[in-house]
């Protein structure tokens, strides 16, 4: 069946960061649904508070020869079947692009055998395999040294983002060097997509295919060759310089407009040819007047002599050194953020500071408030589709230059039209100009077919060790209470089908008494009995819906069976959902043993250290076909491992990773022995069953020409060049990516990134949510390493290890990262400072980074030791793929705070309830005291040690005992006492626990606890049994840089 079209939302990769925290949803979760305010006449329906911007499908033709113009007609029909795999070549235009001689596009995109990269390397997306020296420490030699330098060389290929219109065609995707994406370089799979309907002729890279997902988005850079020229007065220099003024305006402003507010400039009458001043030095200094703000971003800091750097609020992000009316329309660094937030002019200069150059995307993540357009024009850059934004620049009120390309573009009529002001000429106030974050009703064009119903399809595992856990009753019973909550509308449709040697699906039709169970024991060869009967409408089957899921629990008590048929069980619902698409929840809790992809235990207790790659990397490639196979027709995978034995989670979860599904990992799951893992499936199956959902979604990053971007990281196929896909995509997982400077920026002063993200809402609506980001370009070593964001650094190297290790070891993962710290401490000591003094002398905005790095050694993913089981650090590691970074660095570096002195000093109030700010303290047991309480925030973990000698206030007003010994050994939950202490101690974990999707169980911790050896693994600046401490680790780090 034609892919349901998805016009990747954005065009050319720019960068992805969503918007201001301000907002999305209708609400609170942005249930998807209605439309907030529809705004009069042209129907923007805007929910204040972002910066707005259009996303354009206004058909603009493209620029003519491009095979099907994509923009001119978003074409849905089928013209655009995709072409599934990666093999797709760009949206048929590029097949007029021009020869490029860098980068010689071999038309096989697809077919030919992608430059092997290990075959399983994490995830399809980043993998760029790193030459094996990578991340090794390799002083200035260029890019390929390090891994996460290793860009490909300037001029190469692999550029997704599609490049303006110097290089004119170069449909987004251009060439995909290497490996890079293709799913993940194992030539078979990119053509196994192909058998899911999709056609997806690769003629010998003579494409005939268009990707319609990429069509309707309108992929890269559709401009023909002659392009740059056809403006003449569009030289190059235009575009560079921006004005100083608000972002999208001229600054050719007329002298009557000095008192006026910037936003109401006027226009200068008639289309005036660029006078745009250059940034001259005057507005250079505005431009740059955040230096002045930044001393202490320019101080020194010798950590061996300050170790205590971290400080006692939750670090933030460093802002841009932009101009004030640029920087306050801004994405929203919670949505989209980039690795440094001052862009090197040069790869030569990246190169030169040894820090890695990427983004780190939450792109549709949960908003307060998210403006939404109804308008039926879209405005979109001619050439190379990006949507219009803050950051474009109006010449007069009929042209815009794009910030991407700088293509000169015409000012539809509608869009002259303002509909939050009523006012008619002021297309610089519209929503989509003044939001940085916006979504989009997208019109009939974004859709390859009319928008699909949610369908939630639910396989369980009933073999004897399932049963023996429990957790049937938790999950039917959670699926009871939420019945109405499934995001959808009168077409959502649910199945479920059960599985132990043979398969049990479910006939819910409506009209019967009770639901009808139907075994299929041919696991060989799976059908589907009655398949009209077994996805069916929830409204009109309800009750029978009802009836299943109270029968089912008791329906396996007595059984026998302890095989496990998963692979042929996920093959039936996946020709199941097929003709739909939608989510398909599967529950396992045993190594699959029979049919197709069955696995062996491959672990082996004395070796869960040596990271052989046996281990890491899936048995089989069975999982990996059959998530691309589901990718193809627009299925996600969510899998709920609940195990306490080995279940090879290496191979089992390639069915989410490459699905864009997620993994859910409960060790040890038992209803009576652990019942606090009960309580975390059932919070967490509750906040995944009624957040929102995008259906059918693909999702592109474009940049301003001269970026590229190279390696994507999280779970999706990358369908061409910088288009993913996304069959569901949730408000919880993250994505990021790694980017080269491709071509010198010295032209320019400021560059963008903007993602697009084209879904189908629960509702049936077709939507498209836009993040653009906008950094400033630097010439100086000094400011590159100024605006590093430490973070965000250590997110993106965090994700590039998981790849080494899974490709090469997990030996040379840890050498990797601690390389990544000495090649840029090097780097800062040779280039910019210019007295050699003693001790490790770092730039202010790196002083937390060897903590980091550190912290991401000891972090389950990475640490060495034989305490975690293989499954847990495979866990781990899909976890550092698939999360925002805010949790990342929560599971990485937790949070210690004191609570046995909680005051409501500093406290914030919220709705009504006063919550306790108490400082964030080292991780190390020098801060701790035993007449104190302090509690751990682990992310997916709370620890509340106790002291021996804690108070007697707090033991009897908080924890509600008389001594330290009546502290009960499994102490998991606090008791609400009618105190102050308790209720602040309460509402202070209430709220870092409603802050996350996951929920984290708390642990009170005497000193004889079992629990107290996690507690203390945690303390990343104290030293374990096979880990340096924080100062020891700085001993080596300076030896190594002053060497």
């Amino acid at each position: 069946m034609s892919q349901p079209g998805i016009p990747a939302s954005g065009g050319v990769p720019t960068s992805l960061q969503a918007q201001n925290g301000a907002a999305s949803a209708s609400g609170s979760p942005y249930t998807n649904g209605p439309v907030q305010n529809a705004l009069m006449s042209s129907q923007v329906s805007v929910s204040q508070g972002y910066n707005s911007q259009l996303s354009g499908s206004y058909p603009h033709p493209i620029p003519a020869k491009t095979l099907n113009p994509v923009s001119e007609q978003p074409n849905y029909g089928d013209s655009q079947t995709v072409s599934p795999l990666s093999n797709y070549q760009g949206p048929g235009r590029t097949i007029n692009r021009p020869p490029v001689a860098s980068n010689p596009v071999t038309g096989s995109l697809h077919s030919g055998p992608v430059p092997r990269m290990p075959l399983p390397t994490s995830q399809n997306p980043a993998a760029t395999p790193m030459p094996s020296g990578s991340f090794l420490r390799g002083a200035n030699i260029p890019p390929p040294l390090n891994w996460q330098y290793n860009y490909p060389s300037t001029g190469s290929q692999t550029n997704h983002c599609p490049r303006a219109s110097s290089q004119p065609t170069r449909s987004g995707n251009t060439n995909l060097t290497s490996h890079q994406y293709v799913s993940s370089g194992d030539p078979s799979l990119q053509n196994n997509f192909i058998k899911s309907g999709i056609t997806s002729n690769t003629n010998n890279g003579s494409m005939v295919v268009h990707n319609s997902y990429d069509e309707i988005e309108g992929g890269g850079f559709l401009a023909t060759p002659q392009l740059t020229n056809k403006n003449p007065t569009m030289s190059r220099s235009v575009g560079y310089s921006y004005p100083s003024l608000p972002p999208g305006y001229q600054n050719t402003a007329p002298p009557s407009t000095a008192g006026m507010p910037p936003s109401s400039l006027n226009y200068p009458s008639g289309p005036q040819a660029f006078t745009q001043a250059p940034f001259g030095a005057s507005h250079l200094t505005a431009s740059m007047s955040g230096l002045s703000l930044h001393q202490e971003g320019l101080r020194v800091v010798n950590l061996l002599q300050e170790r205590n750097m971290l400080p006692s609020t939750p670090l933030q992000p460093p802002v841009p050194n932009l101009h004030e009316d640029i920087q306050k329309l801004n994405c929203n660094p919670e949505l989209f953020r980039c690795t440094l937030t001052s862009i090197p002019q040069t790869q030569a200069l990246l190169n030169k500071a040894k820090l890695p150059l990427g983004l780190l995307l939450h792109p549709f993540k949960d908003l307060v408030q998210l403006p939404v357009v109804t308008s039926s024009t879209i405005v979109r850059c001619r050439s190379c589709r990006t949507y219009i934004n803050p950051f474009v620049s109006f010449l007069d009120q009929r042209r815009w230059k794009c910030n991407l390309c700088y293509r000169v573009n015409d000012v539809p009529e509608e869009f002259m039209y303002n509909p939050l002001t009523r006012v008619y000429g002021e297309p610089h106030r519209r929503p989509e100009v003044q939001n940085a974050t916006i979504e989009f009703m997208a019109p009939s064009e974004y859709m390859l077919r009319p928008p699909q119903p949610p369908v939630y399809l639910f396989v369980f595992d009933v073999s004897h060790n399932a049963v023996e856990t429990g957790y049937l009753n938790s999950v039917c019973q959670s699926l009871l209470d939420n019945l109405d909550l499934l995001p959808g509308n009168t077409r959502t449709k649910i199945g479920f089908i059960t599985f132990d040697s043979t398969i049990h699906f479910y006939s819910l039709q409506e009209g019967l008494s009770q639901p009808q169970m139907l075994i299929v024991s041919d696991i060989e060869d799976v059908f589907i009995p009655m398949p009209e009967n077994l996805l069916v409408n929830l409204n009109e089957s309800k009750e029978l819906v009802q009836d299943l899921l109270k029968t089912l629990p008791q329906m396996f008590t007595k059984t026998l069976e302890t095989q496990s048929a998963l692979g042929p069980a996920l093959q039936a619902a996946f020709k199941l959902m097929s003709p739909t698409g939608g989510r398909m929840t599967v529950f396992q809790t045993q190594l699959p043993t029979l049919g197709v992809g069955a696995l062996k235990p491959r672990e082996e207790p004395n070796q869960r250290s040596s990271a052989k790659e046996i281990h890491l990397t899936p048995s089989t490639d069975f999982y990996k076909k059959l998530a691309l196979d589901c990718s193809g027709q627009q299925v996600a995978v969510d899998l709920f491992l609940l195990s306490g034995q080995y279940s090879d989670l290496a191979s089992l979860g390639c069915i989410s990773r490459y699905s864009a599904g997620s993994v859910y990992y409960y060790p040890s799951y038992h209803h009576q022995h652990n019942p606090v893992q009960v309580q975390k499936l059932q919070k967490e199956l509750q906040r995944y069953l009624t957040r929102k959902i995008g259906f059918e979604a693909v999702m592109r990053i474009r940049c301003t020409k001269g970026l590229s971007i190279h390696t994507f990281h999280g779970n999706f196929f990358v369908r061409s060049t910088d288009l993913l896909s996304l069959p569901n995509v949730n408000p919880d997982a993250g994505y990021a990516v790694q980017m080269s400077v491709e071509e010198s920026l010295t032209d320019t002063q400021l560059v963008s990134f903007q993602s697009a993200l084209l879904y189908t809402s629960s509702k049936g609506e077709r939507r498209i949510r836009v993040h653009t980001l906008c950094l400033p370009v630097v010439s100086t070593l000094n400011e590159v390493f100024l605006g590093a964001d430490v973070q965000a650094i250590s997110g993106l190297l965090a994700n590039m290890a998981v790849d080494r290790s899974v490709t090469a070891s997990l030996s040379d993962a840890r050498d990797a990262l601690v390389n990544a710290v000495i090649d840029s401490l090097s780097a800062y000591r040779s280039s910019v400072l210019s007295n050699q003094q003693p001790g490790l002398m770092v730039p202010f905005s790196l002083r937390l980074f060897p903590l980091f790095v550190l912290a991401l050694l000891k972090q389950k993913s990475f640490q060495t030791g034989t305490n975690a089981r293989l499954d847990e650090r495979i866990f781990a590691m899909c976890q550092v793929k698939n999360q925002p970074l805010v949790y990342l660095m929560l599971t990485t570096h937790p949070s210690l705070y004191r609570v046995d002195n909680l005051s409501d000093e500093g406290a914030l109030n919220i709705n009504d309830r006063t919550i306790p700010q108490p400082p964030l303290l080292q991780l190390s047991v020098e801060k701790l005291s035993r007449d104190g309480a302090f509690l751990m925030d682990a992310g997916s973990v709370l620890m509340l040690w106790v002291g021996k000698n804690c108070g007697q206030n707090f033991l009897s007003q908080v924890l509600g005992v008389q001594n330290y010994a009546l502290i009960p050994q499994t102490m998991t939950d606090l008791p609400e006492l009618d105190t102050p202490e308790s209720a602040r101690t309460i509402a202070f974990i209430s709220w870092l626990r409603d802050q996350r999707p996951f929920f984290p169980i708390l642990y009170v911790i005497r000193d004889e606890s079992p629990m107290k050896a996690n507690f203390l693994q945690n303390m990343v600046e104290d030293r374990t049994e096979s880990a340096l401490s924080y100062y020891e680790f700085l001993l080596h780090i300076q030896q190594q840089v002053n060497k």
